[in-house]
């Protein structure tokens, strides 16, 4: 019933006392008329009794044996007055002043608000969130077997993997797509841009050099220089026509574009082939020095800078973050909320897995458990003064008249029946006096 009540009030204010729905608020308050009314009822029969039996004493002609019987009922009466009166103050005093007067110690829960809810803290820190006696009820519940078993359950896992699948759309349903895109550039973007480029790519160059990484690159180069010469007979035709005159004759282009031709295919071929060839040393020695320039080269160093403001101020990078979020945001919840998907899948079969672990595996249960205990003993040292400040200082910021008002509305109906419980006690109690005293008249008489 807790439960629903926080359900139905969302997002309840500092100030707002939390409570039931209006309609159980309602039935509620009726309950509590209805029983104030019958406590009134029952003090007001025995004051009617009283009156009677004063009346009946005083103007009626009585024997001893009726006016013994009236003197007990009246004493009855009377003393079921006192008891429903003083029980009607002292319930009464709990929350306001008796007939508005302001008398001290009453209107205890108005007066005494802010007080009543430090010592609730202190009671809730004192006696539940005590270390001990967490980490006591936690190892005689034997948490990693239940855990286990019920992840082991056909349909649990599943349960838990929906559940989490939930809770990661909604988390990327919730979050602010301009704090995500600006986390991304500045873990991102702006990290990239801090260093100057040319120092350490110079270095990771050299490295690769000093590795040999770099010599199947210019393998695979040679390569593809030689099919590139193959494939393309047309271009050498077009350079004999460039170069020669326009008067030569038409087979003199024809040789010369043919020997032009072979003699590149022999070369590149060389090049391709030879792993020593003077051209594959030279372009070795072309990157060294590239790798050397990067690092030391003011000028190539500032080459290498205004290509990266370049890069950096393109549409392609400026909007990174958001297409990169956009992207993770999509697939998240795409993984997230197909059953099938490979994210819940594997999230299922690990929950599964777990499960049958901390069945089968004593030492993995041993483990579950001392990570529950360390947890429970962390957060109730370290975080316990925050829990119990909680609950006071809500207190604190609940209206006092709404709070009183309240409290009455959920104890107020028992409290009536220790009014009913007054009168009816206080007569019988009379009721036995007058029997005691009217018993100590006879025996000493005797």
């Amino acid at each position: 019933m807790g439960a629903d009540y926080r359900n139905s009030n969302p997002k309840p204010a500092l100030s707002t006392v939390p409570g039931p729905p209006p309609a159980e608020q309602a039935r509620r308050r009726d309950e509590l008329t209805h029983h104030k009314r019958l406590a009134l009822g029952l003090l007001i029969v025995a004051a009617v009794v009283y009156i009677a039996c004063q009346v009946i004493a005083h103007t009626a002609e009585l024997g001893a044996g009726a006016s013994w019987w009236v003197g007990l009922i009246r004493t009855g009466a009377e003393a079921g007055m006192v008891g429903g009166l003083a029980d009607w103050f002292a319930v009464t005093a709990l929350f306001r002043h008796p007939l508005g007067l302001p008398i001290p110690h009453t209107a205890i829960v108005k007066t005494n608000k802010d007080r009543i809810g430090r010592s609730l803290a202190g009671f809730v820190g004192e006696n539940f969130l005590n270390a001990e006696l967490i980490i006591d009820r936690l190892q005689k519940m034997n948490v990693p077997t239940d855990i286990g078993r019920w992840l082991a359950t056909p349909g649990n896992a599943e349960l838990c993997s929906r559940k989490v699948g939930e809770a990661i759309v909604w988390a990327v349903n919730n979050t602010d797509e301009k704090e995500v895109t600006a986390i991304i550039k500045s873990a991102v973007v702006d990290k990239a841009a801090e260093p100057a480029w040319g120092p350490p790519a110079g270095r990771l160059l050299e490295q690769l050099i000093a590795e040999g990484h770099t010599e199947p690159v210019i393998e695979q180069f040679a390569a593809w220089l030689h099919r590139q010469a193959l494939r393309n007979p047309g271009f050498f035709d077009r350079i004999v026509d460039d170069k020669l005159p326009g008067w030569a004759p038409g087979f003199m282009h024809t040789i010369a574009a043919d020997k032009l031709y072979r003699e590149v295919i022999g070369f590149t071929e060389q090049i391709a082939t030879d792993p020593t060839h003077e051209f594959r040393r030279h372009l070795a020695r072309i990157i060294a020095e590239f790798a050397d320039d990067l690092q030391h080269n003011d000028r190539t160093i500032a080459k290498v800078e205004q290509l990266k403001q370049e890069v950096l101020a393109s549409r392609a990078v400026t909007d990174l973050p958001a297409v990169m979020w956009q992207s993770i945001a999509g697939n998240l919840n795409t993984q997230a909320s197909d059953s099938t998907s490979l994210l819940r899948t594997k999230i299922t079969a690990w929950l599964v897995t777990f499960g049958n672990a901390l069945l089968d595996d004593t030492a993995r249960r041993r483990w579950l458990d001392t990570l529950i205990t360390k947890g429970a003993r962390f957060i109730t040292e370290n975080y316990g003064d925050n829990l119990t400040s909680l609950i006071s200082d809500t207190i604190a910021g609940w209206d006092t008249d709404e709070t009183v008002d309240k409290i009455e509305l959920m104890v107020g109906k028992d409290l009536q029946y220790i009014r009913m419980n007054g009168t009816i006690v206080g007569s019988l109690a009379g009721v036995a006096i007058y029997l005691l005293s009217s018993l100590a008249v006879l025996v000493a008489g005797a």
